[in-house]
Parts: C-alpha cells; structure tokens; sequence
C-alpha cells in the first residue's frame, strides 16, 4: 500500500505520509510513503536537518492500494483515485467532496495537524517513536500550528509538540523559528512556482476556487512581483476553470496576511472578509489561517447568496 497527502505537499502531508509508514512497519504492515509534488523551502529544510529522505514522487495511483493523510477532498488528491482503493483516511480537515465504493477506516479529528493524530496512534499502540520521526512529526506541528500561534492550534498540539520536542531531542522555539523561517526563502521561486507552492481547490456549490498561500517576514517583497503573480493567477484561473483564485501572503512575524484575488464573483470575497478588494488585494488582518479563517468565511459567503 501507499500512503500520501495532498498535492502542492506541505511539511504536515510529507511528514505525516512517512510517519505513517513507519509506523504502518512497526506494526507489520508493508506500506511506503509517496507525494503528489515538489517540495517546499521548508519541508527541504526539515528533511535535510533530520537526515530523512524524501518520498518518492508519483503522479497516478490507478490499480493501487492507498490511504490518505492530510486531506480527503477529491480536488486535492492524486489522479487515477477513482481507480484505487482506498483503505484509510487520517486528516484534520472538513470532510469534502469525498465518495468511495467501499467501507474505509476513518480518523478525523479537529486539531492543527495530522502528525498530531499520528502521536495519538503511535501512544495507543504502545510505539515510542524514535528520534527522527519524533522530528517530522515535531515539524509537522510546528508548520501548521505556526509555532503554535494559529487559532487552528489546540491545547492537544501544544502538548503533542513539546513531548515530541524532548523525544526528538530539539530546542522548540530555536528549531520552530529556524524552520519558519527557512520556508520564507521564496526569492528564487518563479510566480508560477509561488503560486502552486501551496495552492488548494475547493467546491463550494457552484463556485470553484483556488486558495494559496506563502508565508514570508516581508510582505513587500513579495507585492512587488504583483503584476507577475496576476498573469500567473488568471492562467491558473483559465486553465481550471476557477470562478476566484485567492493568494495569500502571510507575514509569520505579525500574523497579517494580503490577499490578491483575481476572478468572478469577488464581492463573495469582499462579504467573507469585511473588507475591500482594491486593485486586486484585500487586506486580511489577524488571518493566518487557510483551514480555519479563509475557507469557512468563504464558504459561508456562498451559502448566503
């Protein structure tokens, strides 16, 4: 079997994907960990300083045997799905657009990231997890919780790293810093690069959106590759057939975020945020958080049509 998340990868759907592995082998079962796209600066730097290699990459999973990690939507998955078999899902996420022919094991918890469902799974089988995959599922946490400062971030997290942290044998805030940080080095990235670093679909009724996001400790930089980033934005909305595409660039030092939209139907946009789009950007004070501050807004602004 194979196990994987979603595509554009982030640090929780690689870690989680070779974390389950591991486990998976611990356990007795044969299973290996693969990913659905490039990595991103910080996963590199995640996996270079703990000495792991990365997953293979794939882009097909007709005929196979799979779990999921880290998502469930259908947009979000490898091609070929509805030609394998899907046997498990582990992820944090609000379940969407996900139908299979057969009973599956399902674990879905409200939390601010899968490696912490993972930790769980590892204490409930009585593993103790060595240092390395203490470290990707430390990573992992850290990633999606931003050092626990996003509101996705739980007490359980918060518990579930600091344990990891001393398994793993690493400075939390020394390590988390240098590891957030080290996902803002974007200057060698093209805009298309940029753009499906992190980019998601969702369906919401009749609308189709992408929502990506960067993160940087300067949001000025990035703005000034704004011309460049909107070409980049309308072929992606062209070639996906999107009614918006929405990137957001969030600042990780003052946990604001621009958005620069592109598309159809902006005032949905405009009514989820409160604010103004001007000269394709939106200011989104405080909003840090894809899962958690920019997909239930908006999808309460579609439902309200």
């Amino acid at each position: 079997m194979i196990i994987f998340g979603h595509k554009n990868p982030d640090t929780d759907t690689i870690c989680s994907a070779i974390v389950y592995s591991h486990l998976k082998m611990d356990l007795g079962v044969k299973a290996e960990a693969k990913r659905l796209g490039e990595l991103n600066e910080e996963t590199k730097f995640v996996l270079n300083y703990l000495g792991v290699d990365a997953p293979e990459l794939i882009d097909n999973v007709s005929g196979e045997s799979i779990i999921l990690v880290d998502h469930n939507e259908r947009t979000q998955t490898a091609d070929g799905f509805e030609d394998a078999k899907v046997l498990e899902v582990i992820d944090h996420h609000r379940v969407a657009n996900f139908n299979v022919s057969d009973p599956l094991y399902m674990r879905l918890e409200p939390v601010g990231c899968t490696a912490t469902i993972l930790f769980d799974m590892y204490k409930e089988n009585n593993i103790k997890p060595c240092k390395k995959i203490a470290g990707l599922m430390l990573s992992a946490i850290i990633s999606d919780t931003l050092l626990f400062k996003s509101p996705t971030c739980t007490p359980k997290d918060v518990v579930a790293g600091k344990e990891l942290a001393e398994i793993a044998e690493l400075n939390l805030e020394e390590y988390g810093l240098e590891m957030l940080k080290a996902g803002t080095n974007l200057s060698s990235k093209s805009e298309k690069e940029l753009l499906n670093m992190d980019m998601k679909v969702f369906e919401v009724s009749d609308v189709k959106m992408a929502i990506a996001q960067v993160n940087s400790v300067n949001e000025e930089e990035m703005l000034s590759r704004k011309e460049k980033l909107l070409v980049e934005m309308n072929e992606l909305l062209e070639a996906k057939q999107l009614t918006f595409v929405l990137f957001v660039i969030t600042n990780i030092l003052t946990n604001d975020s621009i958005g620069l939209v592109c598309g159809n139907n902006l005032e949905i946009v405009e009514k989820a945020f409160n604010e103004k789009v001007n000269d394709n950007e939106i200011v989104l004070k405080k909003v840090v958080s894809r899962k958690k501050q920019v997909v239930p807004p908006l999808t309460d602004a579609i439902n309200a049509r």
